[in-house]
């Protein structure tokens, strides 16, 4: 199953890569199991039981939306439009990845959550303050991953 294998990887490389906020273990193993479910019936989305990330930055129901920032923060109401969408061609979202305090930094770091690390150097930021999302595409963790960009955001890690 993508996901559990998705899980795996974010679970072995949080301690040094630390691309993910919040990591949604329960939730998004019952809904590959329902995605499981559907394609075992023949129902075909585009990305059905595909685990996806996203950024900190934008709206799921029922995760806070913390933006980089330290705090407590209410979950979320309901998902912004990206989710929705996500959702309805079948992705299963595994978690929110880090992202700079209020994505005004080029680099993914804070005191909320520590460092993003480049997963092909350890030692530099993932930059950008899409650097989660970013870090955990180039780890492999996941195969897509929502990103933002407004100064670079998305285009510092590219780099």
């Amino acid at each position: 199953m993508l996901v559990a294998e998705a899980l795996g990887k974010i679970d072995a490389t949080q301690g040094t890569l630390n691309a993910f906020r919040v990591v949604r273990h329960a939730a998004a193993m019952a809904e590959a199991r329902d995605a499981d479910r559907r394609l075992a019936s023949g129902e075909r989305l585009p990305l059905l039981g595909v685990p996806i990330a996203i950024k900190d930055d934008v709206d799921m129901a029922g995760e806070p939306t913390a933006f980089g920032c330290a705090g407590e923060f209410p979950p979320a109401d309901a998902d912004c439009e990206a989710v929705r969408r996500l959702r309805a061609a079948g992705a299963v979202i595994v978690g929110k990845t880090n992202s700079s305090e209020l994505g005004q930094w080029p680099f993914t770091e804070g005191p909320a959550f520590g460092a993003t690390r480049n997963p092909w150097h350890l030692d530099h930021s993932a930059g950008g303050s899409s650097g989660g999302s970013a870090a955990a595409v180039a780890a492999g963790l996941v195969p897509a991953a929502v990103g933002s960009d407004g100064a670079g955001s998305v285009r510092i890690p590219a780099a």
